[in-house]
């Protein structure tokens, strides 16, 4: 069990990078509002201090460093009311496909938009639990998953619908793996502080209490609001799935699913635009906001 109840990397006010205990208020969750954290000393997923000295904080940075996250593991189609919305049959297995580890970035980075995804503009939110491993983890059964897991955070599996679904070859990571998207944060908490800031829940809901609330917002507006209870397969029969014959390893994520309400679902659909400011969030965890930023042409001249 870490330490630590509430990680974050960020970047302090002495211009140096740590990563700390988030400092919060009783009643505040949401990471995204931190700003002091007692700095944590040793290795994240190894032996590791919670130090007494407390560090403003200038700003969040991806609670783990890309470097530090061998792969990403992307479900699709694991909410039962966004395949009901797709139009599609019910998964029999979880559907996986995996994004880059170059896709990740911060829980405040902008969304950069490359030239090659601009047209046509299909570019979609899916807000998303997710999941990091924190030790080697292999044939694990579901009821000894979560010991396997560090902690969870929220993420933005931005997706080109497309190059996700036409231009892909029948593979959904060229619409869904462009660099920097896949917005995560706003840093790791464990099972036992989810539990702790939303009343006992399970994070997916299979203790019957519906799991946590999870959603979106596009410039204000709410676009996505579910609850992990939906979820077709939840956390622990994820990584029992996913570690048969596979090992994951520390720093692995797993980002679970996304709910009801995605642009390509709505009549007509909602497509992101430059500009636009997307806002996913998890309770007990908090707020990921970004911003779209289109690429621009560079000058001939």
């Amino acid at each position: 069990m870490p330490a630590f109840s509430r990680l974050i990397r960020f970047l302090a006010k002495d211009g140096k990078t740590y990563y700390g205990d988030a400092i919060l208020p009783a009643e505040v969750s949401d990471l995204a509002k931190t700003t002091q954290a007692r700095i944590i000393k040793g290795d994240i997923f190894g032996t590791h201090d919670v130090t007494d000295e407390v560090v403003n904080v200038h700003e969040l940075l991806s609670p783990l460093s890309p470097s530090d996250v061998p792969t990403v593991r992307c479900l699709g189609l694991n909410y039962e009311q966004h395949a009901r919305e797709a139009n599609l049959p019910l998964p029999t297995s979880p559907i996986l496909f995996y994004k880059p580890s170059t896709s990740l970035t911060g829980p405040t980075s902008p969304i950069p938009i490359p030239l090659a995804a601009q047209t046509p503009p299909q570019i979609d939110y899916e807000c998303e639990l997710v999941a990091v491993i924190s030790r080697p983890t292999l044939n694990v059964p579901a009821s000894a998953a979560m010991s396997h897991i560090l902690g969870f955070a929220v993420g933005n599996d931005v997706s080109h619908r497309e190059w996700q679904l036409r231009r892909g070859g029948g593979q959904w990571s060229l619409g869904k793996g462009f660099d920097g998207w896949a917005p995560w944060g706003p840093g790791i908490v464990t099972k036992e502080k989810v539990a702790e800031m939303t009343g006992g829940r399970d994070v997916d809901g299979r203790d019957g209490k519906g799991g946590l609330r999870i959603g979106t917002r596009v410039n204000g507006k709410r676009v996505q609001g579910s609850e992990t209870g939906d979820m077709i397969v939840g956390v622990e029969e994820t990584v029992a799935f996913l570690s048969r014959g596979t090992t994951l390893m520390p720093g692995d994520l797993i980002f679970t699913g996304t709910p009801q309400g995605v642009g390509m679902g709505r009549t007509p659909p909602l497509w992101l635009k430059d500009g636009d400011v997307v806002e996913v969030e998890l309770e007990g965890v908090g707020t990921c906001t970004n911003k779209v930023e289109f690429t621009k042409e560079k000058s001939k001249l």
